[in-house]
């Protein structure tokens, strides 16, 4: 074959649009280049891109349905078999313990965001109201305090424009998560008018472009944040009247910072009085500040007061709302709620659902405990819990301990082997696919990608929506409008679905319940060959249409109502290499604070102990026993999270070495290329 196929890379959140070769077997990706029509990307491409081959025809493909046996082994089985009894077993835990003990655990994962919005609806069948996925590792406490202050998940800023370019815990050489990240980088470095700022424990690639490297401890990132703001208070560097005219409760920050021991916190951070000093003064001179925070503090200590005191310094500094700082993009969907209740609560650990979400590191302990209330069975979608996780030995007894466990994924993954059935899916190159990590400002784009191959002759797989649809209709769910529906939408079209199915979810609103599949039910034999999942956009389309209709028609995409819903959605489905879909003013930030009289809510009571805290310093958190602390996950040139660890798709560092200080190595006389035996309180290896 010699055309080139309009795609994406799927190995990190920017997806950048790419166009591949396929060889002449139709199934391996031969030649990879930047695809210059991508409204994203523009053409950038990082190295990584390189190597998704080794993701479409990686090791442990899972080909066929497999339930596990007595013994531990699987058995191929077919499709009807699995369907019917995976849906029986999941009505036995429900008639038995209640639906509710039935929990969801995935919703997309890198760039395969699509089986989001069909995976809950199975357990929400059911009963199901417990949910988790990767987020409540990293973003559920940001998503929290952007919602406690904006009434919105505020979460980036522009780099594009920005005088200043702050990021902390992030390397966006490797990481990226910013368009073309590596040139904007190159220039913001090379520009003398603007500075490049980054909190890092190590000298990154990022930090060695940096004008200002901020080199905290390890886990420290609070103590520097909350210096750099009491500096900014303490030497009269706010911008007073633009806190005066945007933000409500500052003088109760003012009064709990005036009397910070600045100089105390930065040793307690481990960085200079004077740099923390420059910084403070650069960003109150800047006409712009942009911010990034990410894993780096989110995964670590004090994580969601790292995310208020962050956001704390937003304010002080005056950036929101306008061009070259934060902005609330108009998003296709919200990436997590924006609820700030505290309200709603785990069953057994009782702790908060930040984002609606289950903390990933309670869930073996909601299982592993005699509360009746307890998980009894979960459905992992696109996810490897067992993999990812903290103290993974403690999450595999879980799963032991439920009754059914059911992995819908694409390889045998750590999760899928102790799983009670397996169900494979669809490559993302083999069927249609979208990311939701779609932020940009004040143009924004979407990107669905359609299938660039059919999965291999003898993989028997479908796609997860077509799998839920089979659920739902084999415990006998699914309503009885959705024949008529879809006939409907084969003799008229898929722009007289709109009406015909509000009446219908009026008259019985569990259309509205189980929409996802409803809606999929009836338009996929109307898609694009291959584009049957991409009916959850016409759900989407339609919402995007009713809240951001002016941002539509400045895009180019005109109408009103359900008028432009259907265009929108058209648009979407004919723009395989992606289309800007809104276009705005900067200021349109504010249009989208939700507080009740749309201004910044500066106070966040629920934090203040928190605060209070820092004055004690960091807490111990190593021993005698173990006097080092790991940190995982470092993104390098080859690596992408837990999407591929297969050492043959990586050309540098094949053995994914960790990383020790040099005066830690020579205490333990380890020289680089060694190998030592890592010990933590959970396991050894």
């Amino acid at each position: 074959m010699s055309d080139w196929l309009a795609t994406a890379c799927v190995l990190c959140e920017n997806n950048c649009g790419i166009e591949v070769k396929l060889a002449a077997d139709g199934r391996h990706i031969e030649k990879v280049r930047g695809d210059e029509a991508h409204p994203g990307s523009k053409g950038y491409l990082c190295q990584k891109a390189s190597r998704v081959d080794h993701y479409q025809n990686g090791i442990d493909r899972v080909k066929q349905p497999l339930k596990r046996q007595a013994d531990g082994s699987f058995l191929p089985i077919d499709w009807e078999t699995a369907i019917h009894e995976i849906a029986d077993r999941f009505a036995a835990v429900r008639d038995q313990y209640g639906g509710d003990k039935i929990m969801y655990y995935g919703g997309g994962g890198q760039g395969n965001h699509l089986p989001g919005a069909y995976g809950f609806t199975t357990v929400a069948a059911l009963g199901g109201r417990y949910r988790s996925n990767a987020l409540a590792q990293e973003k559920t406490g940001e998503a929290w305090v952007a919602a406690s202050m904006f009434g919105a998940y505020a979460r980036t800023g522009d780099f594009e424009d920005c005088e200043v370019a702050i990021f902390i815990g992030k390397n966006p050489w490797h990481s990226h998560g910013v368009q073309r990240a590596r040139v904007a980088l190159r220039e913001i470095a090379k520009d003398e008018n603007r500075t490049l700022v980054v909190f890092d424990p190590r000298v990154s690639e990022t930090a060695e472009l940096a004008d200002i490297h901020v080199r905290v401890k390890p886990g420290t990132d609070a103590w520097a944040l909350a210096a750099l703001l009491a500096m900014q208070i303490q030497e009269g560097l706010l911008h007073r009247e633009w806190i005066a005219a945007h933000v409500n409760g500052f003088d109760e920050i003012e009064a709990r910072f005036a009397t910070v021991d600045v100089a105390a916190y930065c040793e307690y951070a481990g960085v200079p009085v004077q740099q923390i000093r420059e910084l403070a003064h650069r960003i109150s001179t800047a006409e712009s500040v942009a911010w990034y925070e990410d894993l780096g503090t989110q995964m670590n200590r004090n994580s969601t007061l790292v995310s208020y005191l962050h956001r704390l310094n937003w304010l002080a500094t005056g950036s929101f709302g306008k061009r070259g700082s934060q902005f609330i993009p108009n998003a296709m969907r919200p990436l997590v709620s924006g609820n700030a209740s505290l309200a709603r609560r785990s069953p057994v650990a009782d702790v908060p659902l930040l984002g609606g979400m289950v903390p990933c590191n309670v869930i073996a302990e909601e299982i592993l405990s005699d509360h009746p209330d307890r998980y009894r069975a979960m459905l992992i979608e696109t996810a490897n819990p067992a993999h990812s996780l903290a103290d993974t030995s403690s999450f595999i007894k879980a799963l032991h301990e439920l009754e059914l466990v059911v992995v819908i994924d694409v390889a045998m993954t750590e999760t899928a082997r102790h799983a009670d059935y397996v169900l494979p899916v669809a490559t993302q190159y083999e069927k249609s696919e979208a990311t939701f990590f779609n932020f940009e400002f004040p143009h924004n784009y979407f990107h669905l990608r359609h299938p660039i191959m059919p999965p291999p002759e003898d993989a028997d797989v479908l796609i997860e929506a077509e799998i839920h649809a089979r659920l739902i209709e084999a415990m006998e769910q699914m309503p009885p409008e959705v024949d008529e529906l879809k006939q409907l939408v084969a003799d008229k079209g898929i722009d007289a679905f709109a009406e015909a199915y509000a009446n219908a979810a009026q008259a019985n609103p569990k259309l509205r319940k189980l929409e996802p599949v409803v809606v999929y039910r009836a338009l996929a034999d109307a898609l694009p060959a291959g584009c049957g999942q991409a009916a959850a956009l016409w759900s989407v389309a339609h919402f995007v249409a009713r809240r951001e209709g002016q941002a539509l028609n400045d895009a180019g995409i005109e109408g009103e109502g359900v008028d432009l819903g259907n265009r929108f959605f058209h648009a979407i489905l004919e723009n395989d290499r992606g289309l800007i879909f809104s276009s705005e003013s900067h200021d349109k930030s504010w249009q989208r604070v939700k507080t009740a009289d749309g201004k910044i809510d500066a106070v966040i009571n629920e934090l203040f102990p928190a605060l209070d805290a820092l004055v004690d310093g960091p807490e111990k958190i190593t021993s005698d026993e173990f006097p080092y602390v790991l940190s995982a996950g470092e993104r390098r040139a080859y690596t992408a999270n837990t999407v591929l660890r297969g050492a043959a798709w990586r050309k540098k560092d094949p053995e994914g070495a960790l990383r020790v200080s040099p005066q830690d190595a020579d205490s333990l006389n380890v020289k680089s290329g060694d190998q030592v035996r890592l010990s933590t309180s959970s396991g050894s290896t």
